[in-house]
């Protein structure tokens, strides 16, 4: 495995972090049926450990909690807890109700301490809130998160998907008043979704931001032949609001397969190895729900692409209307609000 440090800080990550989405009850929440629960969960996590991985990400909203439950459960079975690294998120809805959801000092406090529970852990590595609140103050939601800090609960604070003049609003914040700046930002980037590359991927570069993308291999879409469907692609109503795939992706998804059948790799561990020529790139996010998922991650590291495979791969790409960068908040159909 390969370390590196995310961001500024002095904080070592592997180059491969293992999302925890995919782990959870299949009966809360808003995920799919392509979830494992807990024993099935072990062996990859037991692998991932195995490989080297010491970042594991999860959220409070994943799979009503209980991602974060399987997640604290088999991390504090398997591992030493000063050995990894273990981040959550922030800001969607738990409850129909005010102040369930959201980036408020309020909301903010009660996540965090309901995610250490969850955990089953004094605090967690890196706290980040999952989108942009419109609805709070970024001087109170950023206070809040330095806090939060400050009282143990959290090491370091990172950010997710959001427009780069919100990301350098929140950063100026921090910075004028001497609070706690993001490390890390965790946004969408992949082959067929390069939009990041615009703004947000020179921000970070500027700035030394870690970036750590989710969603590398675009929800598998990046490991198969184009077309090709599964349990996940046809039940994941997320993915298909994020990828709705036209003759450009298929152009990038047929250039990769090539690539991979010249080079005997894996489709995956070459969409994978792209990540490392983006700038700020620490560590992308990877799924895991089959035996070979990791190990075709862990071969990403030590692939290296020529210019030739890098113009093939992007040449074919269309620019995208931007997605990812909103969230629900709490449906407010029983709530009165008075202004």
């Amino acid at each position: 495995m390969k370390f590196t440090r995310l961001g500024p800080s002095g904080l070592m990550v592997s180059q491969l972090c293992l999302g925890c989405m995919s782990y959870g009850d299949t009966t809360k929440g808003w995920h799919g049926d392509w979830l494992l629960g807990e024993h099935n969960s072990r062996p990859f996590f037991r692998a991932a450990l195995e490989a080297g991985i010491n970042f594991f990400d999860t959220a409070n909203i994943y799979s009503g909690g209980t991602s974060e439950e399987i997640t604290g459960k088999l991390l504090n079975e398997m591992a030493q807890r000063d050995e990894i690294v273990v981040a959550t998120k922030a800001f969607g809805v738990w409850r129909n109700a005010p102040n369930a959801g959201g980036l408020s000092r309020k909301s903010l406090f009660q996540a965090v301490d309901d995610s250490l529970t969850r955990l089953g852990m004094d605090y967690v590595d890196l706290f980040q809130i999952h989108r942009w609140d419109d609805a709070t103050p970024i001087e109170e939601t950023m206070e809040a998160l330095h806090d939060i800090v400050k009282a143990g609960k959290a090491r370091y604070i990172g950010a997710s998907s959001m427009y780069a003049w919100q990301f350098a609003k929140a950063q100026e914040t921090a910075r004028a008043n001497g609070w706690t700046r993001f490390i890390s930002m965790q946004n969408q980037l992949n082959l067929l979704y390069r939009e990041e590359e615009r703004e947000m991927l020179p921000l970070c570069e500027a700035e030394g931001v870690g970036v750590i993308p989710w969603s590398p291999l675009a929800r598998g879409r990046l490991t198969r032949p184009f077309g090709e469907e599964t349990v996940r692609s046809t039940t994941d109503g997320v993915g298909k609001m994020l990828y709705r795939q036209g003759d450009a992706d298929r152009a990038v998804i047929n250039a990769l397969s090539r690539i991979a059948d010249q080079r005997g790799e894996k489709m995956a561990s070459l969409a994978l190895a792209w990540h490392f020529t983006r700038p700020a790139v620490a560590a992308p996010i990877i799924g895991a729900t089959k035996p070979h998922h990791i190990a075709d991650a862990v071969a990403a590291l030590d692939i290296s692409l020529s210019q030739d495979e890098l113009d093939a791969l992007e040449q074919p790409y269309q620019p995208k209307w931007p997605t990812g960068m909103s969230m629900p908040m709490p449906a407010m159909d029983q709530v009165t609000v008075r202004e």
